[in-house]
Protein backbone atom coordinates (compact mmCIF):
# COMPACT_ATOMS: atom_id res chain seq x y z
CA UNK A 1 0.00 0.00 0.00
CA UNK A 2 1.78 3.13 -1.20
CA UNK A 3 1.22 6.00 1.22
CA UNK A 4 4.23 8.26 0.75
CA UNK A 5 3.34 11.81 1.69
CA UNK A 6 5.23 14.33 -0.44
CA UNK A 7 4.84 17.41 1.74
CA UNK A 8 4.44 20.87 0.23
CA UNK A 9 6.66 23.69 1.44
CA UNK A 10 4.46 26.70 1.95
CA UNK A 11 5.93 30.12 1.36
CA UNK A 12 5.65 31.98 4.63
CA UNK A 13 5.18 35.64 5.32
CA UNK A 14 8.16 37.78 6.38
CA UNK A 15 9.28 37.08 9.91
CA UNK A 16 7.62 39.89 11.86
CA UNK A 17 7.87 38.54 15.38
CA UNK A 18 8.56 35.35 17.32
CA UNK A 19 7.06 36.46 20.62
CA UNK A 20 4.52 33.65 20.35
CA UNK A 21 7.26 31.03 20.34
CA UNK A 22 9.04 32.58 23.29
CA UNK A 23 5.80 32.67 25.24
CA UNK A 24 4.84 29.07 24.58
CA UNK A 25 8.04 27.09 24.15
CA UNK A 26 8.56 26.43 27.85
CA UNK A 27 5.24 24.63 28.00
CA UNK A 28 7.05 21.36 27.32
CA UNK A 29 9.94 22.06 29.68
CA UNK A 30 8.41 22.97 33.03
CA UNK A 31 6.87 20.58 35.51
CA UNK A 32 3.45 22.24 35.52
CA UNK A 33 3.16 22.42 31.76
CA UNK A 34 4.75 19.05 31.05
CA UNK A 35 1.48 17.45 32.09
CA UNK A 36 -0.77 18.44 29.19
CA UNK A 37 -4.33 17.41 28.60
CA UNK A 38 -3.66 14.53 26.23
CA UNK A 39 -7.10 14.93 24.66
CA UNK A 40 -6.28 18.51 23.73
CA UNK A 41 -5.21 17.52 20.24
CA UNK A 42 -8.80 16.45 19.56
CA UNK A 43 -10.27 19.86 20.31
CA UNK A 44 -11.63 21.87 18.64
CA UNK A 45 -13.26 19.68 15.99
CA UNK A 46 -12.49 20.41 12.39
CA UNK A 47 -9.81 22.95 11.55
CA UNK A 48 -7.79 24.90 14.06
CA UNK A 49 -8.78 28.54 14.28
CA UNK A 50 -5.59 29.95 15.77
CA UNK A 51 -1.93 29.29 16.49
CA UNK A 52 -2.96 28.76 20.11
CA UNK A 53 -5.08 25.82 18.98
CA UNK A 54 -2.21 24.50 16.91
CA UNK A 55 0.26 24.85 19.76
CA UNK A 56 -2.10 23.01 22.11
CA UNK A 57 -2.20 20.19 19.59
CA UNK A 58 1.60 20.05 19.38
CA UNK A 59 1.89 20.07 23.19
CA UNK A 60 -0.56 17.17 23.30
CA UNK A 61 1.62 15.26 20.83
CA UNK A 62 4.73 15.82 22.95
CA UNK A 63 2.79 14.42 25.87
CA UNK A 64 1.91 11.31 23.85
CA UNK A 65 5.53 10.81 22.79
CA UNK A 66 6.71 11.21 26.37
CA UNK A 67 4.19 8.64 27.59
CA UNK A 68 5.37 6.22 24.90
CA UNK A 69 9.05 6.67 25.79
CA UNK A 70 8.96 6.89 29.59
CA UNK A 71 9.12 3.09 30.14
CA UNK A 72 11.78 0.59 29.10
CA UNK A 73 9.08 -0.85 26.85
CA UNK A 74 10.06 1.74 24.22
CA UNK A 75 13.55 0.21 24.08
CA UNK A 76 12.78 -3.47 24.78
CA UNK A 77 14.45 -4.79 21.58
CA UNK A 78 17.77 -3.36 22.83
CA UNK A 79 18.04 -6.22 25.33
CA UNK A 80 19.01 -8.36 22.33
CA UNK A 81 22.40 -6.65 22.13
CA UNK A 82 25.56 -8.03 23.71
CA UNK A 83 25.82 -5.07 26.09
CA UNK A 84 22.58 -5.51 28.08
CA UNK A 85 20.78 -8.27 29.92
CA UNK A 86 17.97 -8.68 32.44
CA UNK A 87 17.18 -10.94 35.37
CA UNK A 88 17.10 -14.68 34.69
CA UNK A 89 13.62 -15.04 36.26
CA UNK A 90 11.06 -12.88 38.06
CA UNK A 91 8.68 -10.87 35.85
CA UNK A 92 11.26 -10.10 33.13
CA UNK A 93 10.07 -12.65 30.57
CA UNK A 94 9.36 -10.04 27.88
CA UNK A 95 12.92 -8.70 28.11
CA UNK A 96 14.38 -12.22 28.25
CA UNK A 97 12.72 -13.08 24.95
CA UNK A 98 14.81 -10.36 23.29
CA UNK A 99 17.90 -11.21 25.32
CA UNK A 100 17.68 -14.86 24.24
CA UNK A 101 16.54 -14.12 20.65
CA UNK A 102 13.23 -15.93 21.06
CA UNK A 103 10.70 -13.11 20.65
CA UNK A 104 7.06 -14.15 20.42
CA UNK A 105 4.23 -12.19 18.78
CA UNK A 106 2.49 -12.36 22.17
CA UNK A 107 5.29 -10.32 23.81
CA UNK A 108 3.45 -7.68 25.81
CA UNK A 109 6.23 -5.08 25.45
CA UNK A 110 5.93 -5.29 21.67
CA UNK A 111 2.19 -4.72 21.82
CA UNK A 112 2.35 -1.84 24.29
CA UNK A 113 5.04 -0.11 22.24
CA UNK A 114 3.10 -0.65 19.01
CA UNK A 115 -0.08 0.81 20.50
CA UNK A 116 1.66 3.76 22.20
CA UNK A 117 3.53 4.76 19.04
CA UNK A 118 0.48 4.55 16.79
CA UNK A 119 -1.57 6.52 19.33
CA UNK A 120 1.04 9.28 19.04
CA UNK A 121 1.17 9.00 15.24
CA UNK A 122 -2.61 9.31 15.04
CA UNK A 123 -2.44 12.40 17.25
CA UNK A 124 0.17 13.92 14.92
CA UNK A 125 -1.95 13.17 11.87
CA UNK A 126 -4.89 14.86 13.58
CA UNK A 127 -2.80 17.97 14.24
CA UNK A 128 -1.62 18.08 10.62
CA UNK A 129 -5.16 17.69 9.30
CA UNK A 130 -6.57 20.40 11.57
CA UNK A 131 -3.77 22.80 10.68
CA UNK A 132 -4.67 22.95 7.00
CA UNK A 133 -7.11 25.84 7.48
CA UNK A 134 -4.33 27.97 8.98
CA UNK A 135 -2.06 27.79 5.94
CA UNK A 136 -2.12 31.18 4.15
CA UNK A 137 -4.96 32.28 6.44
CA UNK A 138 -5.24 36.00 7.12
CA UNK A 139 -3.76 37.07 10.46
CA UNK A 140 -1.82 33.84 10.99
CA UNK A 141 1.96 34.17 11.40
CA UNK A 142 3.03 31.65 8.77
CA UNK A 143 6.61 31.47 10.08
CA UNK A 144 5.38 30.26 13.44
CA UNK A 145 2.97 27.84 11.80
CA UNK A 146 5.68 26.34 9.64
CA UNK A 147 7.86 25.70 12.68
CA UNK A 148 4.99 23.94 14.41
CA UNK A 149 4.39 21.81 11.31
CA UNK A 150 8.10 21.00 11.30
CA UNK A 151 7.80 19.66 14.84
CA UNK A 152 4.90 17.44 13.82
CA UNK A 153 6.77 15.98 10.85
CA UNK A 154 9.89 15.46 12.95
CA UNK A 155 8.01 13.56 15.64
CA UNK A 156 6.16 11.40 13.13
CA UNK A 157 9.40 10.54 11.33
CA UNK A 158 11.02 9.65 14.63
CA UNK A 159 8.16 7.37 15.65
CA UNK A 160 7.94 5.61 12.29
CA UNK A 161 11.71 5.15 12.41
CA UNK A 162 11.55 3.57 15.87
CA UNK A 163 8.92 1.07 14.74
CA UNK A 164 10.73 0.30 11.49
CA UNK A 165 13.94 -0.51 13.38
CA UNK A 166 11.98 -3.04 15.43
CA UNK A 167 9.63 -4.57 12.85
CA UNK A 168 10.89 -3.61 9.37
CA UNK A 169 7.70 -3.34 7.32
CA UNK A 170 5.04 -1.35 9.17
CA UNK A 171 1.77 0.38 8.39
CA UNK A 172 2.02 4.06 7.46
CA UNK A 173 -1.20 5.82 8.48
CA UNK A 174 -1.03 9.43 7.27
CA UNK A 175 -4.62 10.58 7.72
CA UNK A 176 -6.61 11.90 10.66
CA UNK A 177 -8.73 8.74 10.72
CA UNK A 178 -6.49 5.80 9.75
CA UNK A 179 -8.04 3.06 7.60
CA UNK A 180 -8.99 0.18 9.94
CA UNK A 181 -7.79 -2.36 7.37
CA UNK A 182 -4.49 -0.66 6.50
CA UNK A 183 -1.73 -2.96 5.27
CA UNK A 184 1.98 -2.84 5.93
CA UNK A 185 3.98 -0.89 3.36
CA UNK A 186 7.09 -2.15 1.61
CA UNK A 187 10.46 -1.50 3.22
CA UNK A 188 11.30 1.02 0.53
CA UNK A 189 8.03 2.88 1.13
CA UNK A 190 8.61 2.89 4.88
CA UNK A 191 12.11 4.35 4.61
CA UNK A 192 11.04 6.85 1.96
CA UNK A 193 8.19 8.10 4.17
CA UNK A 194 10.53 8.54 7.13
CA UNK A 195 12.95 10.43 4.89
CA UNK A 196 10.09 12.62 3.64
CA UNK A 197 9.05 13.49 7.20
CA UNK A 198 12.58 14.37 8.31
CA UNK A 199 13.16 16.47 5.18
CA UNK A 200 9.88 18.29 5.75
CA UNK A 201 10.99 18.95 9.34
CA UNK A 202 14.43 20.14 8.27
CA UNK A 203 12.93 22.65 5.81
CA UNK A 204 10.57 24.11 8.41
CA UNK A 205 12.42 24.05 11.73
CA UNK A 206 14.61 26.96 12.83
CA UNK A 207 18.35 26.70 13.38
CA UNK A 208 17.68 27.09 17.09
CA UNK A 209 14.21 26.82 18.59
CA UNK A 210 13.66 30.13 20.43
CA UNK A 211 13.70 30.03 24.19
CA UNK A 212 14.52 26.35 24.65
CA UNK A 213 16.98 24.86 27.07
CA UNK A 214 20.12 23.11 25.71
CA UNK A 215 19.69 19.71 24.10
CA UNK A 216 16.82 20.58 21.73
CA UNK A 217 13.80 19.56 23.84
CA UNK A 218 11.97 21.09 20.90
CA UNK A 219 13.89 20.03 17.80
CA UNK A 220 15.73 22.33 15.46
CA UNK A 221 16.99 22.01 11.90
CA UNK A 222 20.11 20.20 13.10
CA UNK A 223 18.00 17.66 15.01
CA UNK A 224 16.15 16.73 11.81
CA UNK A 225 19.40 16.41 9.84
CA UNK A 226 20.94 14.23 12.54
CA UNK A 227 18.07 11.75 12.55
CA UNK A 228 18.12 11.79 8.76
CA UNK A 229 21.79 10.79 8.85
CA UNK A 230 20.94 7.91 11.18
CA UNK A 231 18.14 6.85 8.84
CA UNK A 232 20.57 6.74 5.91
CA UNK A 233 22.91 4.51 7.94
CA UNK A 234 20.04 2.10 8.57
CA UNK A 235 18.99 2.34 4.91
CA UNK A 236 22.48 1.41 3.77
CA UNK A 237 22.50 -1.68 5.98
CA UNK A 238 20.14 -4.58 6.66
CA UNK A 239 17.39 -5.08 5.65
CA UNK A 240 17.42 -2.89 2.50
CA UNK A 241 21.21 -2.69 2.03
CA UNK A 242 21.21 0.28 -0.36
CA UNK A 243 24.91 1.13 -0.21
CA UNK A 244 24.32 4.45 -1.99
CA UNK A 245 22.82 5.81 1.24
CA UNK A 246 26.19 5.78 3.03
CA UNK A 247 27.36 8.80 1.04
CA UNK A 248 24.17 10.61 2.07
CA UNK A 249 24.72 9.60 5.69
CA UNK A 250 28.25 11.01 5.57
CA UNK A 251 27.31 14.30 3.90
CA UNK A 252 24.27 14.84 6.14
CA UNK A 253 26.27 14.12 9.30
CA UNK A 254 29.06 16.42 8.09
CA UNK A 255 26.54 19.22 7.61
CA UNK A 256 25.44 18.84 11.25
CA UNK A 257 29.08 18.87 12.38
CA UNK A 258 29.97 21.91 10.30
CA UNK A 259 27.01 23.84 11.73
CA UNK A 260 27.09 22.44 15.26
CA UNK A 261 27.74 25.85 16.79
CA UNK A 262 24.74 27.31 15.00
CA UNK A 263 22.48 24.52 16.22
CA UNK A 264 23.86 24.63 19.76
CA UNK A 265 25.40 21.15 19.60
CA UNK A 266 28.73 19.78 20.76
CA UNK A 267 30.42 17.29 23.06
CA UNK A 268 30.43 17.77 26.81
CA UNK A 269 33.85 17.56 28.44
CA UNK A 270 33.00 14.86 30.98
CA UNK A 271 30.90 11.94 29.73
CA UNK A 272 29.65 11.20 33.24
CA UNK A 273 27.92 14.59 33.43
CA UNK A 274 25.34 13.28 30.97
CA UNK A 275 23.97 10.78 33.50
CA UNK A 276 23.36 13.34 36.24
CA UNK A 277 20.14 15.16 36.99
CA UNK A 278 22.04 18.44 36.71
CA UNK A 279 23.12 17.44 33.20
CA UNK A 280 19.65 16.59 31.95
CA UNK A 281 19.73 19.53 29.50
CA UNK A 282 23.04 19.64 27.66
CA UNK A 283 24.53 20.53 24.28
CA UNK A 284 25.41 16.92 23.44
CA UNK A 285 21.78 15.84 23.10
CA UNK A 286 20.45 16.39 19.59
CA UNK A 287 16.86 15.79 20.70
CA UNK A 288 15.77 15.49 24.30
CA UNK A 289 12.61 14.05 25.77
CA UNK A 290 12.12 16.00 28.98
CA UNK A 291 10.51 14.39 32.02
CA UNK A 292 8.98 15.75 35.16
CA UNK A 293 8.90 14.20 38.62
CA UNK A 294 6.33 15.84 40.82
CA UNK A 295 3.87 16.77 38.11
CA UNK A 296 0.26 15.75 38.78
CA UNK A 297 0.17 11.94 39.25
CA UNK A 298 3.81 11.70 38.04
CA UNK A 299 2.53 10.54 34.65
CA UNK A 300 5.44 12.23 32.90
CA UNK A 301 8.24 11.06 35.19
CA UNK A 302 10.96 8.88 33.67
CA UNK A 303 10.63 5.21 34.66
CA UNK A 304 13.80 3.69 33.19
CA UNK A 305 16.56 4.67 35.60
CA UNK A 306 17.84 4.45 39.17
CA UNK A 307 16.13 1.50 40.88
CA UNK A 308 15.63 -0.42 37.63
CA UNK A 309 19.38 -0.81 37.18
CA UNK A 310 20.17 -2.16 40.63
CA UNK A 311 19.98 -5.71 42.00
CA UNK A 312 17.62 -6.59 44.81
CA UNK A 313 20.65 -6.68 47.13
CA UNK A 314 20.67 -2.87 46.88
CA UNK A 315 16.91 -2.42 46.81
CA UNK A 316 16.72 -2.56 43.02
CA UNK A 317 14.22 -4.07 40.62
CA UNK A 318 16.65 -6.33 38.71
CA UNK A 319 15.60 -5.11 35.27
CA UNK A 320 18.52 -3.56 33.37
CA UNK A 321 21.94 -5.12 33.87
CA UNK A 322 25.18 -5.17 31.90
CA UNK A 323 26.45 -8.28 30.14
CA UNK A 324 29.42 -9.88 31.89
CA UNK A 325 31.59 -10.45 28.81
CA UNK A 326 30.96 -6.97 27.48
CA UNK A 327 31.88 -5.45 30.84
CA UNK A 328 35.04 -7.50 31.21
CA UNK A 329 36.13 -6.71 27.62
CA UNK A 330 35.42 -2.98 27.97
CA UNK A 331 38.66 -0.94 27.67
CA UNK A 332 39.79 0.50 30.98
CA UNK A 333 39.74 4.26 31.40
CA UNK A 334 37.51 7.27 31.94
CA UNK A 335 34.74 6.01 29.66
CA UNK A 336 34.42 2.69 31.48
CA UNK A 337 34.24 4.53 34.80
CA UNK A 338 31.50 6.76 33.38
CA UNK A 339 29.57 3.79 32.00
CA UNK A 340 29.56 1.37 34.94
CA UNK A 341 29.37 1.39 38.73
CA UNK A 342 32.84 -0.07 39.13
CA UNK A 343 32.64 0.64 42.87
CA UNK A 344 30.19 -2.28 43.11
CA UNK A 345 31.60 -5.82 43.02
CA UNK A 346 28.96 -7.57 40.98
CA UNK A 347 30.46 -11.00 41.75
CA UNK A 348 29.23 -10.61 45.33
CA UNK A 349 25.57 -9.95 44.51
CA UNK A 350 23.06 -12.60 45.56
CA UNK A 351 20.09 -11.52 43.42
CA UNK A 352 22.09 -11.86 40.20
CA UNK A 353 25.79 -11.50 39.56
CA UNK A 354 25.65 -8.92 36.79
CA UNK A 355 27.55 -5.62 36.40
CA UNK A 356 25.65 -2.37 36.98
CA UNK A 357 25.34 0.49 34.49
CA UNK A 358 26.11 3.91 35.94
CA UNK A 359 24.24 5.23 32.89
CA UNK A 360 21.10 3.62 34.34
CA UNK A 361 21.55 4.14 38.09
CA UNK A 362 23.30 7.50 37.87
CA UNK A 363 26.58 8.34 39.61
CA UNK A 364 26.87 7.71 43.34
CA UNK A 365 24.57 10.02 45.28
CA UNK A 366 22.92 11.63 42.26
CA UNK A 367 19.69 9.64 42.35
CA UNK A 368 17.98 7.98 45.27
CA UNK A 369 18.59 4.25 44.67
CA UNK A 370 15.05 3.56 45.87
CA UNK A 371 13.50 5.82 43.22
CA UNK A 372 11.51 4.32 40.38
CA UNK A 373 10.39 7.74 39.15
CA UNK A 374 13.06 10.26 38.12
CA UNK A 375 13.39 13.46 36.11
CA UNK A 376 16.33 12.20 34.13
CA UNK A 377 15.87 13.10 30.47
CA UNK A 378 16.22 10.84 27.43
CA UNK A 379 18.81 11.80 24.84
CA UNK A 380 17.40 10.13 21.75
CA UNK A 381 20.60 10.92 19.89
CA UNK A 382 23.90 12.37 21.06
CA UNK A 383 26.40 14.52 19.19
CA UNK A 384 28.89 11.70 19.71
CA UNK A 385 26.73 9.59 17.42
CA UNK A 386 26.84 12.15 14.61
CA UNK A 387 30.64 12.18 14.80
CA UNK A 388 30.78 8.39 14.61
CA UNK A 389 28.15 8.22 11.86
CA UNK A 390 30.32 10.56 9.83
CA UNK A 391 33.45 8.49 10.43
CA UNK A 392 31.78 5.14 9.72
CA UNK A 393 29.80 6.36 6.71
CA UNK A 394 32.93 7.97 5.25
CA UNK A 395 34.59 4.57 5.28
CA UNK A 396 31.56 2.70 3.96
CA UNK A 397 31.15 5.21 1.11
CA UNK A 398 34.86 5.24 0.24
CA UNK A 399 35.39 8.95 0.90
CA UNK A 400 37.65 9.15 3.94
CA UNK A 401 39.12 12.56 4.80
CA UNK A 402 41.17 14.08 7.58
CA UNK A 403 37.88 15.33 9.04
CA UNK A 404 36.61 11.73 9.15
CA UNK A 405 39.57 10.70 11.30
CA UNK A 406 39.21 13.76 13.50
CA UNK A 407 35.54 12.93 14.16
CA UNK A 408 36.55 9.46 15.34
CA UNK A 409 39.49 10.72 17.37
CA UNK A 410 37.42 13.26 19.29
CA UNK A 411 35.48 10.35 20.79
CA UNK A 412 38.62 8.31 21.45
CA UNK A 413 40.28 11.22 23.28
CA UNK A 414 37.33 11.87 25.55
CA UNK A 415 37.06 8.15 26.26
CA UNK A 416 40.62 8.28 27.56
CA UNK A 417 39.85 11.27 29.76
CA UNK A 418 41.72 13.70 27.49
CA UNK A 419 40.57 17.03 25.99
CA UNK A 420 38.63 15.97 22.91
CA UNK A 421 39.74 18.90 20.76
CA UNK A 422 43.48 18.40 21.33
CA UNK A 423 45.28 15.86 19.10
CA UNK A 424 47.08 13.19 21.12
CA UNK A 425 49.26 10.56 19.48
CA UNK A 426 48.70 8.16 22.36
CA UNK A 427 45.07 7.56 21.33
CA UNK A 428 44.60 9.07 17.85
CA UNK A 429 44.36 6.78 14.82
CA UNK A 430 44.89 7.82 11.19
CA UNK A 431 45.17 4.45 9.43
CA UNK A 432 43.11 1.29 9.17
CA UNK A 433 39.51 0.51 8.25
CA UNK A 434 37.78 3.58 9.62
CA UNK A 435 34.32 2.05 9.15
CA UNK A 436 35.16 -0.88 11.40
CA UNK A 437 37.06 1.33 13.84
CA UNK A 438 34.07 3.67 14.17
CA UNK A 439 31.68 0.73 14.49
CA UNK A 440 33.78 -0.63 17.35
CA UNK A 441 33.96 2.80 18.95
CA UNK A 442 30.17 2.94 18.91
CA UNK A 443 30.14 -0.37 20.77
CA UNK A 444 31.88 1.16 23.76
CA UNK A 445 30.53 4.72 23.52
CA UNK A 446 26.83 3.78 23.56
CA UNK A 447 26.89 0.74 25.86
CA UNK A 448 23.67 0.66 27.86
CA UNK A 449 21.98 3.33 25.75
CA UNK A 450 19.68 0.96 23.84
CA UNK A 451 21.72 1.38 20.62
CA UNK A 452 23.96 -1.65 20.21
CA UNK A 453 21.34 -4.14 18.94
CA UNK A 454 20.36 -1.90 16.04
CA UNK A 455 24.03 -1.52 15.10
CA UNK A 456 24.47 -5.28 15.02
CA UNK A 457 21.40 -5.62 12.81
CA UNK A 458 22.29 -2.99 10.21
CA UNK A 459 25.83 -4.37 9.82
CA UNK A 460 24.60 -8.02 9.91
CA UNK A 461 26.93 -8.89 12.76
CA UNK A 462 24.45 -10.61 15.05
CA UNK A 463 25.77 -14.14 14.57
CA UNK A 464 29.39 -13.00 14.70
CA UNK A 465 28.96 -11.09 17.95
CA UNK A 466 26.24 -12.96 19.81
CA UNK A 467 27.72 -16.30 18.77
CA UNK A 468 30.48 -15.73 21.33
CA UNK A 469 28.45 -13.69 23.83
CA UNK A 470 28.13 -16.59 26.24
CA UNK A 471 31.86 -17.46 26.12
CA UNK A 472 32.73 -15.83 29.42
CA UNK A 473 36.22 -16.48 30.73
CA UNK A 474 35.48 -17.00 34.38
CA UNK A 475 33.24 -18.79 36.85
CA UNK A 476 30.08 -16.71 36.20
CA UNK A 477 28.20 -17.54 32.98
CA UNK A 478 25.77 -15.20 31.24
CA UNK A 479 22.42 -15.59 32.96
CA UNK A 480 20.18 -15.72 29.87
CA UNK A 481 21.85 -17.99 27.29
CA UNK A 482 20.75 -17.53 23.69
CA UNK A 483 18.18 -20.10 22.58
CA UNK A 484 16.88 -18.56 19.33
CA UNK A 485 18.30 -18.21 15.84
CA UNK A 486 21.02 -15.66 15.13
CA UNK A 487 20.26 -15.61 11.40
CA UNK A 488 18.90 -12.59 9.55
CA UNK A 489 15.46 -14.22 9.43
CA UNK A 490 15.24 -13.60 13.19
CA UNK A 491 16.49 -10.02 13.25
CA UNK A 492 13.13 -8.25 13.08
CA UNK A 493 10.40 -8.62 15.69
CA UNK A 494 6.99 -10.02 14.71
CA UNK A 495 3.93 -7.78 14.47
CA UNK A 496 2.04 -8.10 17.79
CA UNK A 497 -0.54 -10.86 17.64
CA UNK A 498 -3.23 -8.63 19.12
CA UNK A 499 -2.70 -6.04 16.38
CA UNK A 500 -3.00 -8.76 13.72
CA UNK A 501 -6.18 -10.06 15.36
CA UNK A 502 -7.69 -6.59 15.08
CA UNK A 503 -6.47 -6.11 11.51
CA UNK A 504 -5.51 -9.32 9.67
CA UNK A 505 -3.99 -7.26 6.82
CA UNK A 506 -1.00 -6.58 9.09
CA UNK A 507 -0.02 -10.23 8.75
CA UNK A 508 0.75 -9.73 5.04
Amino acid sequence: MKTINKTKIVKSTPLLALFFLFATTFMVQSCADLDPDLTEFASPPGSYLSLDDMNSGIIGVYGQVTLAARMTTFYAPAWAGDDMTTHRALNKADFREFDQRAVQSSNNRLLRNWNAIYDAVNAINGVLARSEGLIDAEGINQDVLQIQLGEAYFLRGLLFNQLARVHGRIALPLTQVPPPDISRSSLEEVYTQIESDFLAAEQRLPEVYPGTLPGAPRPNKGSAKAFLARLYMDWGGFPIKDNSKYALAASTAKDVIDNAGTYGFGLVDDLEDLWTVAGRFNQESLFTIAYCKGCPDNSLANRKFSRLGLPADLGGWNETFAEIKFFEDFPEGARKEATYRTDLDYTQFNAQKSPVFKKITGPIGDLNPRDFLTERNDFLMRYAEILLIYAEASGLSGNVTADSWEALNKIRRRAAGLPFDTPDSSVDVITGDIADLAFTERKWEFAGEYVRWFDLVRREKVAEVLGVRDDVAGPIPEHNPIIGSLETSNYLAPIPADAVDRNPNLAN
